[in-house]
């Protein structure tokens, strides 16, 4: 196996042994590219075709892009023999570095090396590196790669070099090489005319060779440009240096041979060593540089970073303080406040004492009194330039004390509780609310710490043992030692440990500084109430929630409830998000809602436990009871059993169910994980009443695994509960499904069962929905007299229990079997009154399936004009409501009425889009209708090839759903195809009408 190089510092260029690996094709130079500027991270695939395609990626956009990594790994195969560079990582693929070389890593691990050298005072060595760094430039990055993201990743490479350059002239600056650096600066500063960094070096060593005039043209030139361009005056470097030239400061001149002094005491240098597995959090410390702006400002520069326990607060302050320590040469200084360990917290005064003594005031001289002691640390402080770094601080008053008076200083605090509201207006204040770690970046944590390359040899078990984690950096870390301390464990064996949830939390709390430990904190100090919220919240498994689920849970009102919810918040125990429909969701990460399931468990009676999620159910099985009603036009299609409700004010059911179907979609998780855990501890009422109202969602948007789950979770629960009703409605859903998919002849025993089930419990609407069921099979049988009688049974008891929309369902059902036995002014009518029926109800769903039934007898019977109107009012319905399924049945219909009006082009457009419509439902058996429809169209158009193609692929999925006799109709118009002469248009629809 050979080393593979790579090199982007400059037109892509690859390598392997010596010999280059060449990539042709802009495509696979992208992609090649993106994998590049994120090494050993997965990039998506959208990702990846949003660079390929300049934001507008084709429908086969998935497939091209795994057929361009495809030849890539082919190319890499066979110029280096490696197979894994490039590998398959959910969501998309990840460039393996392995033994690998990049010259951008290279690059900034040199420069990397150059800054720590730089800070340490060893300039020359510093130099050496930078120049090293800066050598490895060939010309701007990824030169001829024209894709957005890769251009923006490509001009940050960039910025970093000039930042590199100005850095390394800097230091050579310090060095006394004034005369040596002007020529290049001079180059430089023409080519970067922005950079005041630069412009600010030229002039300092204009001003050391002599050239003090030029040193001042320079500033005027500079001050032109920036005002032109961009409107501004020079920055205070600039501003400091023009004023230092023009005063012929001391300070510029060059520097001399002598020894610098060794540091006292009096110059405090406090942090911590920073983190060695330190990974990501760009965003973060570019928004804690904007810190570093408001120096010499007249506001007390102050950075306040909040967050949970484990997120690295304390990492990245550290991190941050020691890239910024050389702005700050008057000293550091750092103190853990402990604002939240089991000890009592820090006294301001203690710290102060502390910090006065390292400045170099004499113990005797510190005053006792804290308002004394406080002051005098602001004078001593007084026109020094000082970092201060308090850590894990609880609050705005344990702080105050310390704040510098002076914007030469600068303060970062770290804390579980925001501070930004006591910090704004009287400080220049960036507060940064600390989430867990992206998934690259959790993962790049793992490999830091365990270095053995088991996790870089695992990617999918690596990214699966960082969500177990919940990417924080606490858990990441102590799960890496694990690692580290059992070589002959894989990642998979530590992962299969942590699955286990009652193991997780002693998995990763190994001692008392563990996740466990850290959450204990945080919830050590909420009040009784709320602490009882936080446990029964953590002991319902749904993946978030609204703080009405809380109200149901503590059976209190939904405003208290809601503030209760806000101070876990606040406690950093739920992290909030807003809803699609306008109300504030929450939700836990994994490992505090363990805890909090953990503490139900053990300080929560059963019995308190099991009627707290009663509560919620009732409330779910409520909201969605009448979510249904408002969709369906009354609580129609539905069977109830005995569950009890728990009722929510009227005005936030108003207000939640503003728009049904959203609020629907919004709770579908939450729906799923409930009815699992209802039927795991016995609640089969809840669990299958719940189940079978959230058809209207699982139907609706099309969500038929959610809809199989539920059903089958509650049908075992009512069969070990004996509950005869929550069977039978269990067997009769889980029937519908199967005719939804297609599979007739698997709905055939459900709907048997369910249909014995529901005449031993007298259930009549049951058995019509049940009747109604085996119409539609008996249709798709071909049994067309078998179908008609079964559904006129299902109506009468329809109109026996009042259900009036199903009354309008069979309507329709009954008008397409007629029309199928050619009988089509009975299917007219039929239709008619369905669409009627569905109108009064004010059901929109309804009235669009029967509106469809009705276009399709109007085609029919040749007015194609009527049926268009039909149509189109279909399309408003369904389109209104998010109804995809239903979105593709009248977009079809509409194709065929266009074609019967001898609108070519129109109904090509249209079918075009019914077909896109049905595949991404996906209905197969939708998709193939719309492309033998699509098919005869682009025939009569003359496009024969196109035609075939899509008579092929619908003949494919009719075998694949079952209907052969739709398959047959295929034959015969490829058959058709086949002939010479023009086609008959009749004959042609003739196929495929139903």
């Amino acid at each position: 196996m050979l080393q593979v190089v790579f090199r982007i510092l400059g037109p892509l260029e690859i390598s392997a042994g010596g010999q280059p690996v060449v990539l042709t094709g802009a495509r696979r130079r992208t992609i090649m590219s993106m994998l590049l500027l994120a090494p050993d991270r997965v990039v998506s695939v959208e990702a990846l075709a949003d660079a390929v395609w300049h934001g507008t990626p084709p429908s086969t956009a998935r497939n091209q892009v795994a057929i361009c990594v495809s030849s890539l790994r082919k190319a890499f195969k066979e110029a280096a023999g490696v197979e894994d560079v490039v590998v398959t990582s959910h969501p998309g693929y990840m460039l393996f570095t392995g033994e690998h070389r990049i010259d951008a890593v290279e690059f900034e691990e040199r420069v990397a090396v150059g800054r720590a050298a730089a800070r340490s005072g060893r300039a020359e060595e510093a130099c050496g590196h930078f120049e090293q760094a800066l050598a490895m430039w060939r010309g701007p990055a990824l030169e001829g790669i024209s894709a957005g993201r890769v251009e923006a990743e490509a001009a940050r490479l960039t910025g970093m070099r000039l930042d590199v350059y100005e850095e390394y002239t800097g230091l050579r600056l310090e060095l006394g090489r004034h005369r040596e650096v002007m020529g290049e600066l001079a180059a430089f500063v023409r080519e970067h005319p922005l950079r005041e960094q630069a412009k600010a070096h030229l002039m300092l060593a204009q001003y050391r060779s002599g050239r003090r005039a030029e040193a001042l043209e320079t500033y005027r030139e500079g001050w032109r440009i920036l005002a032109d361009e961009l409107g501004i005056e020079p920055g205070p470097a600039l501003q400091e240096m023009h004023e230092e030239i023009l005063a012929d400061s001391p300070r510029l001149g060059p520097p001399t041979e002598q020894t610098a002094p060794a540091l006292t005491a009096a110059v405090p240098a406090h942090l911590p060593s920073g983190v060695a597995s330190f990974t990501g959090r760009h965003p973060e410390l570019a928004a804690l540089d904007r810190l570093l702006d408001h120096l010499e400002g007249p506001a007390l520069p102050v950075g306040a970073i909040s967050g949970i326990g484990g997120v690295g607060k304390t990492a990245l302050a550290v991190h941050w303080a020691h890239q910024v320590a050389g702005r700050f040469p008057d000293g550091q200084l750092f103190a853990d406040l402990r604002g939240y360990d089991e000890e009592a917290p820090h006294r301001p005064g203690a710290v102060l004492d502390r910090f006065l003594r390292a400045l170099g005031v004499p113990g005797s001289e510190i005053p006792p009194d804290l308002g004394e002691r406080s002051a005098l640390f602001r004078t001593v402080l007084d026109g020094r330039r000082v970092l201060i770094v308090l850590d894990n601080a609880r609050s705005f008053q344990q702080i105050r004390p310390l704040l510098p008076g002076t914007g030469r200083c600068c303060v970062l605090v770290t804390g579980r509780d925001p501070m930004g509201g006591a910090l704004a207006g009287d400080y220049a204040c960036v507060t940064l609310h600390l989430d867990a770690l992206g998934q690259d970046e959790a993962i790049a944590l793992l490999t830091r710490v365990d270095g053995d390359g088991r996790l870089s040899a695992d990617p999918v078990a690596t990214a699966r043992l960082s969500t177990l984690c919940d990417r924080l950096p606490l858990a990441l870390r102590i799960a890496a030692a694990r690692l580290t301390a059992k070589p002959h464990w894989s990642v998979r064996t530590l992962v299969a440990r942590l699955e286990d949830q009652r193991r997780r939390l002693d998995e990763l709390s190994p001692d008392e500084r563990g996740v466990r430990a850290g959450l204990r904190l945080s919830y050590r100090d909420l009040p009784i109430t709320t602490a009882r919220m936080f446990r029964l919240l953590g002991s319902v498994n749904v993946p978030d929630f609204a703080a009405w689920v809380g109200a149901a849970l503590l059976g209190i009102d939904p405003f208290d409830a809601e503030d209760l919810i806000e101070e876990l918040v606040d406690a950093q125990l739920l992290i909030p998000s807003s809803s699609a429909i306008g109300h504030v969701r929450y939700r836990f990460q994994g490992l505090p809602r363990l805890f909090a399931r953990e503490l139900s468990l053990a300080e929560d009676p059963e019995e308190e436990r099991r009627g707290a999620l009663r509560r919620a159910a009732g409330a779910w099985l409520a909201l969605a009871s009448a979510a249904h009603r408002r969709v369906y036009g009354g609580d129609f299609t539905l069977v109830h059993g005995p569950a009890p409700l728990h009722a929510l004010p009227d005005h936030l059911v108003d207000s939640l169910l503003e728009n049904p179907m959203e609020w629907f979609d919004s709770e579908r998780g939450s729906i799923t994980g409930l009815v699992d855990q209802l039927a795991r501890e016995g609640e089969a009422a809840h669990a299958w009443d719940l189940a079978l109202t959230s058809v209207t969602l699982f139907q609706n948007r099309d969500y038929l695994e959610d809809w199989r789950y539920c059903a089958d979770r509650a049908l075992s629960a009512a069969r070990r509960a004996g509950d005869r009703l929550g069977e039978a409605a269990m067997l009769h859903s889980l029937g519908t499904l199967e005719i939804v998919g297609w599979a007739y002849d698997a709905a055939l025993p459900h709907l048997a069962d369910a249909l014995r089930l529901f005449e031993e419990t007298g259930q009549d609407k049951g058995r019509a929905l049940v009747l109604r069921n085996l119409a539609l099979c008996e249709r798709h049988r071909g049994d067309l007299h078998t179908a008609r009688d079964l559904a006129h049974r299902s109506l009468e008891l329809f109109r026996r229990t009042g259900d009036r929309y199903a009354e309008a369902h069979v309507l329709g059902l009954l008008a397409q079997i007629e029309l199928e036995r050619g009988r089509p002014q009975a299917s007219f009518l039929l239709s008619s009154e369905a669409v009627a029926r569905s109108r009064d109800l004010g059901t929109a769903r309804g009235e669009a399936q029967s509106s469809v039934r009705l276009a399709e007898v109007l085609i029919h019977q040749g007015d194609g004009e009527r049926a268009e109107e039909v149509c189109r009012r279909a399309l408003e319905l369904v389109r209104a409501t998010g109804d995809r399924r239903g979105e593709t049945h009248a977009l079809r219909t509409l194709g065929e009425a266009l074609w019967r009006q001898h609108r070519i082009a129109q109904a090509e457009e249209v079918l075009e889009e019914a077909l896109t419509a049905a595949a991404d439902v996906p209905d197969r058996f939708l998709e193939a209708r719309a492309g033998t429809v699509l098919g005869c169209v682009r025939a009569l158009r003359g496009d024969r090839d196109s035609a075939a193609d899509c008579f092929k692929i619908a003949a494919d999925l009719f075998v694949e759903v079952g209907v052969e006799s739709w398959r047959d109709r295929t034959t015969h118009l490829l058959d058709l195809l086949s002939r010479s002469g023009p086609l008959d248009m009749d004959e042609l629809f003739g196929l495929v009408r139903p």
